[in-house]
């Protein structure tokens, strides 16, 4: 059984104690494949340090995080630009729009988004989308640059049924962790619904640990719990639902 965590954070501050052990128990249980999104450019030298530490498990993204567009966003949109140029990544993300911490930066998160959509147009990527509180700021920019080689995955999906079918339509994966372990997350109500092959794994860690690691630091080992909650939803054994969604994973990312 081969596990893939679509999302995670493995250069996060919250691992610096512990980070090769953290990633040796997720190897030791099957997790074998780690897709690591960008958040700007202070982070992008230990990105590059992971994969020289685990080059046959880590996946690297480039992009700047909704909650990043500061005064300096352009700059940083400049970063990434030279960095897709000089290497290969898998994914333009994570990049969206984040309305919970600052609305003020919306027409700035708006022009970021947009622009690197189009670098992911032009290198011929997935984008992995952050949507929070901002479904409809989402779609309608998703609707402007609507095409054939606009997909990617809608990373830690949280809305309702009808916002599923619609992320779905725009050629999304939905990228599902530990909130359908949460007992009011809302998304274990429906998730069933939608067919597997729209479906992939994720842990967002250090953030949104499952059932019974919730409100603790998150790591990518805990994704087993998401992949049994997954697997008593669809009623399929977790070896299917690993190997199904591990399979999109590839569909995607191209690997």
């Amino acid at each position: 059984m081969i596990i893939t965590d679509t999302h995670t954070h493995l250069y996060s501050e919250a691992f610096d104690e512990d980070r090769h052990e953290m990633i040796k128990r997720a190897i030791n249980n099957k997790v074998t494949r780690f897709f690591i999104p960008a958040i700007d450019s202070t982070y992008t030298d230990a990105m590059l340090q992971l994969e020289v530490d685990f080059p046959e498990h880590i996946f690297l993204m480039m992009g700047l995080h909704p909650t990043h567009v500061k005064d300096n966003y352009k700059e940083e949109l400049n970063h990434v630009e030279t960095m897709l140029a000089k290497r290969k990544f898998y994914a333009v993300g994570e990049i969206g729009i984040d309305l919970y911490w600052d609305k003020s930066t919306l027409a700035n998160q708006i022009a970021a988004f947009k622009h690197q959509i189009k670098l992911a147009k032009q290198y011929k990527l997935p984008i992995v989308i952050h949507c929070r509180d901002a479904f409809d700021e989402i779609f309608e920019v998703l609707e402007s640059e609507k095409s054939e080689d606009l997909f990617g995955i809608f990373h830690c999906f949280t809305g309702n049924l009808e916002q599923a079918k619609k992320a779905i339509s725009y050629n999304m994966k939905l990228g599902i962790g530990g909130v359908v372990t949460f007992k009011n997350g809302g998304i274990d109500q429906f998730i069933n619904q939608i067919d597997l092959k729209h479906i992939v794994l994720e842990t967002d860690s250090p953030y949104l640990a499952p059932k019974p690691y919730r409100g603790k630091r998150n790591e990518s080992a805990y994704i087993i719990k998401v992949l049994e909650k997954l697997s008593e939803l669809y009623e399929l054994s977790e070896e299917k639902i690993a190997e199904i969604t591990t399979q999109n994973s590839k569909d995607i990312f191209n690997i």
